[in-house]
């Protein structure tokens, strides 16, 4: 396809330092393609064919072990997901599936090795791009090991609330079963968390929570850039 059909998908880190030249031999063979709800694009342990960006809509990672499953991330626009088994043409570790109607950019995993190898600049977005999902999952990682479920969820609440503009007012970005397997929990977990919340003032109804003392919820939370911040 066309590099100057992809405004958006130029823009992404990953490519913004690549000449016009190599980024167009990087799409020659790339299509953009819209996929349902719900659809499976991956599954773990088959080979990595292609690098998936995602354009518009949500994409869920997931991985499963001995008839459990786990939700291990979700993907936003603009954002890539298996690049680490594109580069080293190994086998996917998660699999992926579509939260929303999602438009995704598929770039031929051969193609993406060959300019890796042919474009220093790109090379070096790479590895730039693959040390921040490292730290991203060092982050997850201490999330996990280091804070109990009230906290994790506390400080879970705080970033929503952050992101969707800091009103004090947040809207779950995803179902509580998704979010509960995203924590660590179970959904029953989830919901004794969610009460034991109340006393710090968290009123939950639907998916519509309201943190009506942030400086309490932060006392519990304490939060910390090297956990919490995605910039750190």
């Amino acid at each position: 396809m066309r590099s100057s059909d992809l405004p958006e998908v130029r823009d992404l880190q990953l490519f913004r330092s690549m000449s016009e030249e190599r980024f167009a031999e990087l799409m020659q063979a790339a299509y953009l393609q819209t996929f349902p709800a719900q659809l499976d694009l991956i599954t773990e342990g088959d080979s990595a064919d292609f690098l998936y960006v995602v354009v518009e809509g949500c994409v869920e990672l997931y991985a499963c072990w001995n008839e459990r499953q786990a939700t291990m991330g979700m993907v936003h626009p603009i954002g890539t997901f298996i690049l680490a088994a594109v580069i080293k043409d190994a086998p996917f570790l998660m699999s992926a599936r579509t939260l929303d109607k999602s438009k995704i950019l598929l770039i031929p995993a051969e193609d993406v090795r060959h300019v890796f190898e042919a474009d220093s600049d790109f090379a070096r977005a790479i590895i730039s791009e693959l040390a921040d999902c490292y730290r991203g999952m060092v982050k997850e990682h201490k999330d996990l090991k280091l804070r109990s479920a009230v906290e994790r969820l506390a400080n879970r609440l705080l970033g929503f609330e952050k992101e969707q503009g800091g009103t004090g007012e947040l809207v779950l970005p995803y179902d509580k079963r998704k979010l509960a397997s995203m924590l660590g929990m179970t959904p029953e977990n989830l919901s004794r968390a969610l009460n034991t919340l109340r006393p710090y003032g968290v009123d939950v109804d639907n998916n519509v929570v309201r943190l009506n003392d942030m400086a309490a919820v932060k006392t519990l939370a304490k939060p910390t850039a090297l956990i919490d911040d995605k910039d750190t």
